[in-house]
Formats: C-alpha cells, sequence, structure tokens
C-alpha cells in the first residue's frame, strides 16, 4: 500500500455498524518517534461524520475493511 495515496482514500466496512459503512481518510498520524513514519489513520464516516483513529495495517484487513 502507498501511504502517500493513503489520504483521501475511500474505504467500505465489511461489516457496517450504525449505517456507518462508507468511510473516508482524513488525517495521517505520524510517530513520535519519526516524523516521516505514518502509524495510525483517522478516517470518518461519510453518512454520520463519525471520526475513529486506528493503526493504517487495519486498513488492509479484509475481513474489516475494503478498499473503494
Amino acid at each position: 500500500m502507498n501511504l502517500a495515496k493513503l489520504l483521501l482514500s475511500k474505504w467500505t466496512a465489511a461489516t457496517p455498524r450504525n449505517k456507518e459503512k462508507h468511510f473516508i481518510v482524513v488525517k495521517l498520524i505520524q510517530s513520535e518517534s519519526s516524523a516521516l513514519q505514518t502509524e495510525y489513520v483517522e478516517v470518518e464516516a461519510v453518512y454520520s461524520r463519525y471520526s475513529v483513529t486506528l493503526a493504517w495495517r487495519e486498513l488492509t484487513d479484509i475481513g474489516q475493511c475494503l478498499q473503494g
């Protein structure tokens, strides 16, 4: 996964909850030890604007998220 293209990418939850199925990456959070390394992303639900922070590697788990 290209982290440079991760910002503003769209994701679909594999198991939606509370009508929150579609998400967009709104923020990349850098590591405290290295300013160049992204560790976390903030995703926001398109429907409700609910946001959550998670490790960017969780986006690669097809049991949780699908790209698009």
